[in-house]
């Protein structure tokens, strides 16, 4: 009986310990929701009931009228930005205060924070400008032709394909082109070594890898100390020494491509001869070969799913609203007829109609559900109507900005659902309202390799469209649902589509 009560008290409180910070948002004034012990707000997409996306957005309703609302990522409690004006101060005007993202597991490939993110940013933002964006051109391109040219050969005049799984496969051929130097026919040869072990580095099912992040999620110190990995050694340790083997190779060889690896060679060769140490904080900026492997690492791992699914949605809407496709084919025949059949890169980067149906894919289907801001220096968010309080952040505090809420807003988006291209024209994106539309983040810590992704997709449905009829098939699934898959944001019941082999005329 004894033991019976101590273990009941026990439990007791352990329960009021974990339950205790559900109500840091309500004593200060803040709006939240309802919080389920330990999982917090975010116990739909864990047991597979939501999805991160309707998290998102239920999370983003809780007070329409609010600049912002309280939630809670399992026990950590988390500002939720709604006001556009508010996520440019944090993003952009105060983005000293807000100059990292949260990281939750530690790993050798994790974004850099702090002054070292500065310093790598600062040298590997010309690494993404569009002159050397130019330079990579071609390795992407052919890249696309040689994907649509490998479904020519079937012989077929409708081809159905699983095309995430198939998309998957271009966006590692051209990562292994432009960022390793390998060259990869994943199509042709499914099985390759490089395909296998960069789709195993994004596998995130499993029971275990659960387990994991939940504990990261919980005891994120506790974790860390135990060294806990999430992420293969086997697929880390595969790239980092494909990487270095490839540095050491063109050093002594004098070998010279236009990719990934040799412009870092060359922004690491810039920084040790014309900085060396910063006077004001006494910082190395010399890059190193490990920071090389590291930065490919990261470039791939957060490029090879993403264009993928970027390119996944978009083959669905094209397939779905056939007069959106019709428009974009006229544009790429256009196209290849000025160019003599082949494409450069001032072509692609002028195809109106293509940027605005890319836009609208990433405003009704962007990537990242939301994105995160871990304030770094305290800072207090004034009140601006009579009901607010001001909100003081201290360090490490977490707040987020929902992308995908945003992107669905009447308010902003009317007929949020629909996709309609002409959003994104000359004369009506002008009238989009500042920090509603992000794809790709906001501020200096947005996304460094967007301009990447929209080349590498827009070439890909350049190839496409100018040899296939996108179509809807019997397994497509219409409407579109997302699977509650907690990591990744894809079709329920996976992309399904036909390409249908055109017709050319004389």
């Amino acid at each position: 009986m004894f033991w019976a009560l101590i273990l009941a008290a026990v439990l007791l409180v352990t329960y009021w310990l974990l339950s205790r910070p559900y109500k840091y948002w309500t004593e200060r004034g803040v709006k939240q929701g309802k919080p389920v012990f330990i999982f917090g707000d975010y116990w739909g997409p864990m047991l597979r009931k939501q999805t991160n996306a309707e998290v998102v957005d239920m999370l983003y309703k809780i007070d329409k009228d609010a600049r912002y609302c309280g939630i809670y990522q399992f026990l950590t409690p988390v500002l939720l930005i709604r006001d556009p004006e508010l996520i440019k101060k944090i993003t952009v005007k105060d983005f000293e205060h807000f100059v990292d993202h949260r990281i939750v597991i530690p790993e050798e490939s994790d974004p850099l924070s702090g002054q070292k993110w500065r310093d790598m940013r600062s040298t590997l933002s010309p690494v993404f400008t569009s002159s050397k964006l130019k330079y990579m051109f071609s390795l992407i391109s052919e890249r696309g032709e040689q994907f649509a040219q490998n479904l020519l050969k079937e012989n077929k005049d409708v081809i159905t394909l699983d095309i995430k799984n198939s998309f998957t496969r271009y966006t590692n051929d051209v990562m292994a082109s432009t960022m390793f130097g390998i060259q990869c026919d994943s199509l042709e040869e499914p099985k390759n070594e490089f395909y296998s072990l960069a789709q195993k580095s994004q596998d995130f099912s499993g029971f275990w890898k659960n387990v994991k992040l939940l504990g990261y999620f919980l005891f994120p110190e506790f974790c860390k100390s135990l060294e806990i990995s999430f992420y293969s050694k086997e697929v880390n340790s595969f790239f980092e020494k494909l990487v270095t083997e490839n540095i050491g190779s063109r050093q002594k060889h004098g070998i010279v491509r236009p990719d990934l690896i040799h412009l870092l060679m060359e922004a690491k060769n810039h920084a040790k001869k014309s900085t060396g140490y910063q006077e004001s904080n006494k910082m190395k900026t010399e890059i190193t070969d490990q920071d090389i492997a590291t930065q490919a690492l990261i470039f791939f791992f957060g490029g090879f799913d993403t264009v993928a699914s970027l390119m996944s949605f978009m083959s669905y809407e094209l397939a779905t609203n056939p007069d959106c496709q019709e428009k974009l084919r006229q544009e790429v025949d256009e196209v290849m007829q000025n160019c003599d059949g082949k494409v450069t890169y001032e072509a692609i980067v002028n195809m109106k109609y293509m940027d605005m149906v890319t836009s609208e894919t990433l405003r009704k289907w962007p990537n990242a559900p939301a994105v995160d801001r871990v304030c770094t220096k305290p800072y207090t968010i004034e009140p601006t109507r009579p009901d607010e309080k001001p909100i003081h952040l201290k360090e490490n505090d977490t707040v987020l900005l929902p992308i995908y809420a945003l992107h669905r807003d009447p308010q902003y988006f009317p007929d949020p659902d629909r996709f309609d291209p002409e959003r994104f024209s000359e004369e009506n994106k002008a009238n989009i309202e500042p920090y509603t539309y992000m794809p790709f983040g906001s501020g200096p810590r947005n996304c460094i390799g967007q301009r990447f992704a929209l080349i590498e997709t827009k070439l890909f449905f350049f190839y496409i469209l100018a040899n296939f009829e996108l179509i809807p098939v019997e397994r497509t699934q219409i409407p579109l649902k997302l699977t509650k898959n907690p990591f990744t944001m894809t079709a329920e019941k996976g992309f399904w589509l036909g390409f249908k082999k055109r017709v050319k005329q004389n």
